[in-house]
């Protein structure tokens, strides 16, 4: 008889993810059920899959000749996944968009304007720095600083991104001089975070300060320095947009990012994906001074 595909889903969660809680978590099971589907499935084949270590599990030589097989069905179940989304009413269904938190709060914020005209579609946006699996359809569509090395991927650039230093008025300094700038608190993103636009141009420039708060999102860093806690390096869409901060001299030359959409190919020519693509185009085109940071004047030290 055949192994069932859910069996061999298990066994490919348990290869890729090497133990049984993280193959639990990742398909949101028990532990004891994963390791009840791997026996069943080994006793099925008649081979042992898996040795067994005392802190992973690793693949025997069978292991490794299924799961050459295993991968190409997941390859075909995913396409199979992606090509079934054209057979139903394309204009009408949801589009599932994810972006870090910084771009998921413009779109936000723009949100009647990509819908206009499209009320018979959903939008689903998700705030996250992970990387979804468009293949999977983990998302339909990603806005990302970097373009990944995936297969079958459609990418439009969208824009850059520009950053600035931003304050509450109170805590403008004197004049912009790093020694000025240095004798104020400033808040930061954390250690796991520092590859974050301006980060290090900003420890650079505090020569060994660390900032006084450390967070692991552009939402709170931008509470934080909406509260005077202390300067913040933010995207100029971001800072510019809250009456509450002033930005202090231009954007830092060399923190800005290029914004890509991202597509998976099968998909980008569904009507209603086309229609959100086309959407997110034209609001980053028309926002574009503000993505850019030529919007309202620089604040200075004598506002």
């Amino acid at each position: 008889m055949p192994a069932d595909w859910s069996d061999l889903r298990v066994f490919l969660t348990l290869a890729r993810e090497g133990s049984l809680t993280a193959a639990a978590r990742q398909l949101d099971v028990s532990h004891p059920t994963v390791a009840r589907r791997i026996k069943a499935l080994e006793d099925q084949i008649g081979a042992r899959l898996f040795d067994r270590l005392p802190d992973r599990f690793v693949l025997t030589s069978a292991g490794e000749e299924l799961l050459t097989d295993v991968k190409a069905m997941d390859r075909a179940a995913e396409s199979i996944h992606r090509r079934s989304a054209g057979l139903t009413d394309t204009v009408h269904g949801t589009v599932r968009l994810s972006a870090d938190e910084a771009i998921a709060d413009f779109v936000a914020r723009h949100l009647p304007r990509i819908r206009h005209g499209r009320k018979c579609v959903e939008i689903e946006l998700v705030a996250s720095h992970q990387l979804a699996n468009l293949s999977r359809r983990e998302a339909d569509l990603l806005i990302r600083q970097d373009v990944p090395d995936m297969a079958g991927i459609f990418t439009r650039k969208l824009g850059r991104t520009v950053h600035a230093v931003y304050a509450r008025p109170d805590l403008l300094p004197a004049d912009l001089a790093p020694d000025s700038l240095r004798t104020l608190p400033w808040v930061g993103f954390d250690e796991a975070h520092i590859y974050m636009p301006g980060q290090r141009w900003m420890m650079a420039m505090l020569d060994g300060i660390r900032p006084v708060v450390r967070v692991n999102n552009w939402l709170l860093l931008r509470e934080a320095a909406r509260t005077g806690t202390g300067l913040a390096v933010l995207p100029c869409f971001m800072g510019d947009a809250d009456p509450t901060l002033r930005r202090l001299g231009p954007p830092i030359e060399e923190a800005h990012t290029e914004q890509w959409l991202l597509v998976h190919r099968d998909l980008r020519v569904l009507p209603r994906i086309r229609g959100v693509m086309d959407a997110i185009v034209a609001l980053f085109q028309a926002e574009r001074p503000v993505i850019e940071g030529r919007g309202p004047a620089l604040a200075s030290a004598a506002e």
